[in-house]
């Protein structure tokens, strides 16, 4: 009778571990916390990405040995956008528990998808975070802050904030529920394209109408001919398409900003200098 008692026991199958969804919102918090800032030059995002699923891999594992290969397999190189890059988070904690469970989920695949998702996934988050979001909410608030505002300087660090916490917090929970789903959905039919070229769209909209509103730039430079006839330089300009000068200004410092990076003192200490220089001659 024990021993038949012992064998129900033993077959009893085990409670299937779950998670709940404050240990993913907590998976969210760290990893937004330290996405742009703990960055190796080995394996860039990689440690804060282990870091975050930390709390989660100790619920799920309970041996030293299962828990340290899971933070191994979270260490290798990681790097895609910090905001958007929730969704990969959320597909990585649904098939971590899907591996706790018993399913056949090797460690490869784990690797095998974050990998694969962090260029689609950073080409998305830059086009549609850094070049839409940003640069619209700075247009709002710009008029504000060049009359002196300060809600042109406070609310532009309380909105984007706000926004990309509830775009994280969105993100990762869908990327949990529906796992590989999720991204496949977005991904299908080319709608990842559509989403980066409407918020390029936006993007440079935006910066085009900040161009031309907040950078000022003419010449005074005209030239006098013997029979008393002048030329005005900036008439010229305005006649050939109005603002050209702002136009060209913007676009060096594109062309500057894509070939030699974001080198924004050595960019801010150049047009300084070169407005002085400029400013002095009777150029600018």
């Amino acid at each position: 009778m024990e021993e038949k008692m012992m064998n129900q026991e033993i077959t009893q199958p085990t409670e299937p571990k779950k998670l709940k969804k404050r240990d993913i919102t907590k998976s969210m918090w760290i990893y937004y916390a330290g996405a742009e800032l703990s960055n190796s030059y080995e394996r860039l995002q990689s440690l804060v990405f282990c870091a975050s699923m930390t709390p989660v891999l100790k619920k799920l594992y309970s041996t030293d040995e299962e828990l340290s290969a899971a933070l191994k397999r979270h260490l290798v190189f990681f790097n895609t956008e910090g905001i958007l890059g929730a969704i990969i988070q959320g597909i990585a904690i649904s098939m971590e528990e899907q591996k706790a469970n018993g399913e056949d989920i090797s460690d490869d695949t784990i690797t095998g998808i974050k990998t694969g998702l962090m260029g689609p996934v950073a080409g998305m988050g830059d086009a549609i975070i850094w070049a839409a979001i940003m640069p619209i909410i700075f247009s709002i608030f710009l008029p504000f802050a060049s009359n002196g505002s300060p809600i042109g300087g406070i609310m532009p660090l309380i909105l984007y904030p706000l926004l990309t916490i509830l775009i994280s917090y969105f993100l990762i929970h869908n990327g949990y529920t529906l796992g590989k789903k999720s991204i496949v959905s977005l991904l299908h039919g080319g709608r990842m394209k559509n989403i980066i070229f409407t918020a390029n769209i936006i993007g440079l909209t935006m910066m085009g109408a900040l161009s031309a509103s907040y950078v000022n730039l003419s010449t005074p430079l005209q030239f006098s001919f013997s029979g008393g006839s002048e030329i005005i330089i900036q008439d010229v300009l305005d006649m050939i398409a109005p603002g050209l000068l702002p136009l060209a200004a913007v676009f060096i410092i594109y062309f500057y900003l894509k070939k030699r990076g974001p080198r924004y003192n050595r960019i801010l200490l150049t047009v300084v200098i070169v407005a002085i220089i400029t400013s002095l001659l009777g150029i600018f």
